[in-house]
């Protein structure tokens, strides 16, 4: 009675093994079509340009211009950015507690030495030197009335017709006179002093970088009112990073750029900051030189610090062609010309590119069109990389 039900689960066990399989063998032919699809959509089964050995060209002639492939010792720099800031500097500030009456500069004007910038209210310090001016008078009435009985008592004592008391007295009160006199003139040059305060005036000749007040506003002792530099004395104050900072020295001359001006210019290092900012660790170095017409404080510029010199090999730019995303070039060999990728790195002075891999030293290029006769030149400027 349980044969039929042995055979039964033995055929279950058996249809269940080969639905195993079957998926399995499924996955196994879909992972393989995935993979062979990859395959032939990344070109594994076409043709390509090699780009470790050269291809060759079926040209045995040349028509065309050749150079050779140089190798080049050029100066090295690296760069430090900076801002340009004025030399000489000057923010005016109100000594006084008073309400501004009149301001006659504005953002970007030129002034002189001593010229009127802004007026203050003076309507109490005119008051108060009037006082002073009236205590000047009675104090110098008191004292020339007092020199009088001094001069008469000098002439008096000598004939003793006054007493020594009575002299000593009056020797008393011309001194205490002479003093009130001296009190009361030193009064009136701190009223003229003060009333002097509210008139404003240029400490130097420059330009006004930033007005700060307008007329009506009430300003207090120390508030800046507005900031003066002398555009003829400018510097670039430049965060320099400690490894560069040591090949600085005050009095090196050292290239400049300020990059909105398209201006470069010889600079001298006028300042070496001797404490290193502890979050970049970097020094501020300042240096000078001569001032194009239209810089301002605040612009941006960069000085350029020898390095040690080093060693390129470069090809001219008008040898070099592109073939889908490579770079190639036409090499001279004794077989005729074969076609080479090479792989590129800065462009040196527009008419070079320097060559990383695929060329060497001494061999010949062909040139789509004539290149300068003279190969690099050496001077800084053309030596400088960004």
């Amino acid at each position: 009675m349980q044969m039929p039900s042995l055979t039964k689960g033995a055929e279950q066990a058996t249809t269940s093994r080969q639905r195993m399989w079957g998926k399995l063998l499924l996955t196994v032919v879909m992972a393989a079509g995935v993979g062979l699809l990859l395959l032939v959509l990344a070109g594994i089964f076409r043709e390509k340009v090699p780009t470790d050995s050269a291809v060759p060209v079926q040209q045995t002639t040349i028509d065309r211009p050749v150079a050779e492939v140089q190798r080049l010792r050029r100066p090295r720099y690296e760069t430090a950015v900076g801002t340009v800031r004025a030399v000489h500097e000057v923010a005016v500030a109100s000594k006084l507690l008073a309400k501004v009456t009149e301001v006659r500069v504005k953002a970007g004007q030129s002034v002189k030495k001593d010229d009127v910038l802004v007026r203050l209210d003076d309507a109490d310090l005119q008051a108060r030197l009037k006082q002073a001016e009236a205590a000047l008078a009675s104090a110098r009435a008191s004292y020339e009335r007092a020199n009088a009985d001094y001069q008469r008592a000098l002439q008096l004592i000598m004939s003793r017709s006054i007493s020594q008391g009575e002299f000593d007295q009056i020797a008393l009160a011309w001194r205490v006179a002479t003093a009130e006199l001296e009190r009361a003139e030193q009064a009136v040059r701190e009223a003229k002093v003060f009333l002097d305060y509210a008139t404003i005036r240029a400490p130097i000749s420059g330009v006004v970088i930033d007005k700060r007040v307008e007329a009506g506003d009430t300003v207090t002792p120390g508030q800046v009112l507005l900031t003066l530099y002398d555009p003829t004395r400018m510097q670039m104050v430049v965060t320099v990073r400690e490894s560069l900072a040591e090949r600085l020295k005050i009095g090196q001359k050292i290239r400049g750029r300020l990059e909105a001006l398209q201006h470069e210019c010889e600079a001298t290092i006028s300042e070496i900051v001797p404490e290193a900012q502890a979050a970049s660790r970097s020094f501020t170095v300042k240096v000078t030189g001569p001032c194009p017409p239209g810089v301002y404080s605040g612009m941006f510029g960069r000085i350029f610090i020898p390095l040690e010199d080093e060693e390129l090999v470069v090809v001219p730019a008008s040898a070099v062609f592109k073939v889908g995303q490579l770079d190639m070039v036409d090499v001279v060999t004794p077989q005729g010309i074969q076609r080479r990728s090479v792989q590129l790195g800065r462009k040196v002075d527009s008419d070079y590119y320097e060559v990383l891999a695929g060329l060497v030293p001494g061999e010949k290029v062909v040139l789509a069109e004539r290149s300068p006769a003279n190969p690099l030149s050496t001077s800084p400027s053309a030596a400088t990389y960004n």
